[in-house]
């Protein structure tokens, strides 16, 4: 569904691949003047449920201030939600429930939307098709349920791999591409930067936690050794390839080896705060941790790149990412909440995103814009959005949730030494053959 999307996407950043030297005139910075906003009539409080990873909540803080100066009889609070998308959908279907308006416009992950779809509102209610139109059509597509535009998106994303080209270049290493490689790094550079004495320093960290984040590097281990994920199309379970197998288990190796001890209780937070103090070598991330790195504050500034990940031997692949804005159907200002998720996901704002933040918009025009035209991030990000694989969210519909929990949570098993690899795949393939077959019952 997704390579109309990975084609253009790949043909824009390719574009300016041969002029990949950061943005920093703010003659050329993007301004946002909220002149497409349309203020609803009455006063009415809103609340943003979204999260906090990177500079997420300060931008969308930005925005508000915006949209509130044009249309000062609205407010606008965030709510902040975890940043773990498995505890925000928990936490979302409790709302749901209950039939809550208390959260007015929701940040929702792009494998969400049969499961949202009966407690949101149509947003093409409130967008031209002009503005629908803008987007990718596959990223509307996939927010499309029942004809219904359950969600508008809001950026997209692919994770890859940060290695530091400063330690490479001191350890005389060549860019590791297969998982081996990237061990075998690893381990060279960890052992030479504890022998100087930094105790703390890892050679590569990544998600391990019980999460939605887990479900997403383990499904990137098994698509780049199979080919495919773990629930297919066809409805088959994809976990007892042997190479697979191996994958895990050299994984389960890294578990304080390369990798710190606690790493199977990290998200993407706690992997970046590592990273960006100067104390990895590697990282599995998504595109926000990039301009993150080269901030002031940054140990590691100037000093890494970013690019796909390793090959398992039949593919390089990239778990496809990114975040709508759905409007709560039991909003008590749904008039208010459709207009402010309209302007926060507009050209405009997708733009400021995209240049402050470096999240990818959804809507192809701007990556047009000149001011990303020579932007290092967006240089970088063509050749790993093209890697990318979507998770099964189409084929499990309104149970992926289930189904992830299921995966992440054997794989968890398997790298916190509760069950050897052999016993732990075999117990999961076990669960999920029981999943699709009550899924088909349904």
């Amino acid at each position: 569904m997704y390579n109309n999307l990975f084609r253009t996407l790949m043909a824009l950043a390719l574009a300016a691949l041969f002029l990949s030297v950061p943005l920093v005139s703010a003659q050329d910075a993007p301004v946002a003047t909220g002149e497409d906003i349309v203020c609803p009539e009455g006063e009415a409080e809103i609340t943003l449920g979204g999260g906090a990873v990177g500079a997420e909540q300060e931008f969308a803080q930005r925005a508000i201030d915006v949209f509130t100066a044009a249309c000062p009889n609205i407010s606008v609070e965030i709510l902040q939600m975890p940043d773990s998308a498995t505890e925000r959908l928990n936490l979302y279907l409790q709302f749901f429930e209950a039939q809550s308006g208390d959260v007015d416009v929701m940040q929702v992950d792009v494998i969400w939307p049969a499961i949202i779809a009966p407690h949101v509102v149509d947003m093409r209610e409130y967008l031209s098709d002009e503005e629908v139109d803008a987007h990718f059509v596959d990223m509307i597509n996939g927010q499309t349920v029942d004809g219904r535009l359950v969600a508008i998106p809001w950026f997209t994303d692919a994770a890859g791999l940060y290695y530091r080209t400063d330690l490479l270049e001191k350890y005389m290493l060549e860019l590791p591409t297969t998982w081996e490689e990237l061990e075998e790094a690893a381990a060279t550079i960890q052992a030479g930067e504890v022998a100087e004495g930094n105790t703390n320093f890892a050679g590569f960290v990544w998600q391990g936690n019980d999460y939605e984040g887990l479900t997403c590097d383990a499904h990137e281990w098994l698509v780049s050794t199979t080919g495919d994920t773990f629930i297919t199309t066809d409805g088959d379970i994809n976990v007892s390839d042997e190479r697979f197998a191996a994958l895990v288990e050299r994984a389960a190796g890294w578990v304080g080896g390369i990798s710190p001890e606690g790493v199977t209780t990290y998200q993407e937070e706690e992997s970046r705060n590592v990273w960006q103090a100067g104390n990895a070598a590697f990282m599995r991330n998504w595109p926000y941790a990039f301009n993150l790195g080269n901030s002031e504050d940054s140990a590691v500034a100037g000093k890494f790149g970013w690019v796909p990940l390793p090959n398992g031997g039949e593919r390089v692949a990239a778990c496809l990412g990114g975040w709508q804005l759905a409007v709560n159907k039991y909003s008590e200002s749904v008039d208010a909440a459709a207009q402010f998720a309209r302007y926060i996901t507009s050209h405009e704002q997708q733009l400021q995103r995209a240049y402050y933040i470096g999240q990818f918009p959804t809507i192809a025009g701007v990556y047009d814009d000149p001011s990303l035209a020579e932007d290092e991030l967006f240089s970088a990000a063509g050749p790993i959005i093209a890697t990318a694989f979507a998770r099964p969210s189409v084929v499990t519909g309104s149970e992926y949730q289930a189904a992830s929990a299921i995966f992440a949570g054997g794989i968890h098993d398997i790298l916190t030494g509760q069950v050897d690899v052999e016993t732990g795949l075999e117990d999961l393939e076990i669960e999920l053959e029981d999943f699709v077959a009550d899924l088909m019952d349904m």
